[in-house]
């Protein structure tokens, strides 16, 4: 158990930014708020430096897709406070044509590896990334393989057809 509990982590976040970081849920206990791209860095930097949170741990970035939605990309951002034993999850959606977002380098030198790798997979923008390329994936790669744009098997398979496997 950590300790802050995420009611008094809720107040000191809604005290500070209002109505711009809503609450989404705690599932399995995890605080899980959502934000904008303009308050993104504030909203890191806030968690980082305040000295009772001390979120100074990033452990990941990554995004997801959710075509159906009117902001279909989500970047996730997980933080973990080692003093309070705390960890919390910030989301952030963007438009499908318009997927910048600020690069969290400027707060933690290891944000360079995930935003690459997020780049590479869901091609989120990572505005004033150093080094903002492929990491994983062949350079002259035009798609982002993690989006929901393609089916999962090839309609034209034929060794997975029902009447092979007597059905």
């Amino acid at each position: 158990m950590g300790k802050i509990s995420n009611e008094d982590l809720i107040k000191k976040i809604s005290d500070k930014f209002h109505d711009q970081v809503t609450l989404s849920g705690e599932p399995f206990g995890l605080l899980t708020m959502e934000t904008g791209r303009e308050q993104i860095i504030d909203v890191l930097s806030y968690l980082k430096n305040e000295p009772v949170l001390q979120f100074i741990y990033l452990t990941d970035i990554t995004a997801i897709h959710y075509p159906e939605q009117e902001k279909p990309i989500g970047v996730i951002y997980h933080l973990h406070s080692l003093v309070n034993n705390v960890r919390i999850c910030l989301k952030v959606f963007l438009a499908d044509g318009d997927v910048h977002i600020p690069t969290a380098t400027v707060l933690w030198n290891g944000a360079n590896w995930m935003e690459r790798e997020t780049y590479d997979f869901f091609g989120v923008i990572f505005d004033g990334h150093p080094d903002l390329r492929r990491i994983l994936n062949v350079d002259d790669m035009t798609a982002h393989p993690m989006r929901k744009e393609f089916p999962l098997e090839d309609p034209n398979r034929v060794d997975k057809k029902d009447y092979f496997f007597g059905r």
